[in-house]
């Protein structure tokens, strides 16, 4: 596998990331750098343990996760994001701090991470046919991710600070597209 070719898997594997990122940042009312480190952290850490871990686990483990992986992704998905829709539609609308600001707590960060990050389990596996040093391979797939991550959170932040209390409506139908374009893909309706 080239480096060009490495880094277009990063960054396709990167995308359920960007997107939940950009969600996080439509309801935090304030970007620091801090904020989106952390964020970059939990999903670039994620997306370079998971290819790691489906390396070293070999085929039979991954041919049993991606039995399931689509419904793990679509489940924690659809909770995060419809409790978000649910508590963007108890609020009201003229309130002028309505937008609640997203936690960047393990409670709510590890599960995202986890789902935005199951699909690279799988991907992992087919390292072992390529003659490839594994360990450049996840470390640039975690690093892109991180990188890709922060600068999400950021222009979620600009159209969060625009559009206050349908910034977290909004970031939740996108957590519940995301888990539904995933299990569509895991079940073969789709292919993208």
């Amino acid at each position: 596998m080239s480096i060009v070719e490495l880094v277009l898997l990063a960054i396709g594997l990167s995308m359920d990331a960007f997107a939940v990122s950009i969600t996080i940042g439509l309801t935090m009312k304030k970007v620091t750098i801090k904020k989106c480190l952390i964020v970059g952290l939990y999903f670039g850490i994620f997306q370079a343990v998971m290819p790691l871990t489906g390396y070293l686990l070999g085929t039979t483990f991954a041919s049993f996760i991606t039995a399931f992986d689509h419904w793990i992704a679509l489940i924690l998905l659809a909770i995060i994001g419809g409790k978000m829709i649910w508590e963007a539609l108890q609020k009201d609308d003229d309130d002028e701090d309505s937008c609640e600001e997203a936690s960047l707590g393990w409670a709510k960060m590890l599960p995202l991470a986890v789902a935005t990050s199951i699909d690279a389990l799988a991907i992992g596996v087919t390292f072992a046919f390529f003659e490839m040093n594994v360990v450049f391979a996840v470390l640039s797939i975690g690093i892109i991710t991180l990188t890709l991550s922060m600068i999400a959170v950021k222009i979620g932040n600009v159209f969060g600070t625009k559009y206050k209390a349908k910034a977290e409506l909004v970031g939740g139908i996108i957590l519940v597209l995301i888990g539904l374009r995933i299990f569509l893909n895991g079940i073969g309706v789709i292919n993208f």
